[in-house]
């Protein structure tokens, strides 16, 4: 049986710490995941009304328009505007928030409101 030589273990050893670091990395990003929240607009109302989600954590919104015409998905809180074709879906990435109330609305249909709680 041979002897490995030290630039070969050095090799190994490299390899080894470059995976772990990999694999680190890999949790880490999965900690900063969106927490992913749906809501639908149809006959010109949000469902659900109310949405909710945890502090401090980005957030993604997956709106989907049942309506016969096209929505625009809106909140001056949150600092967002989307136009959501007619049977499509958009997603709206939000920034981690603290607690707090947040609108949200079609701007196409003023009367159509929804709120994000983050308790």
């Amino acid at each position: 049986m041979s002897k490995a030589s030290p630039s070969t273990i050095a090799v190994c050893v490299a390899a080894a710490l470059f995976a772990a670091a990999a694999i680190a990395g890999a949790q880490v990003a999965r900690a900063e995941d969106p927490v992913n929240l749906s809501v639908t607009i149809k006959d010109y109302k949000f469902e659900p009304a109310e949405l909710h989600a945890p502090p401090g954590k980005p957030i993604a919104i997956h709106v989907k328009n049942l309506n016969t015409i096209p929505s625009e998905f809106e909140s001056s809180d949150l600092h967002f505007e989307k136009i959501v074709p007619v049977g499509s879906e958009a997603v709206v990435r939000v920034r981690p928030l603290q607690p707090g109330r947040y609108t949200f609305f079609d701007d196409f249909h003023r009367a159509t409101q929804g709120t994000l709680v983050v308790p």
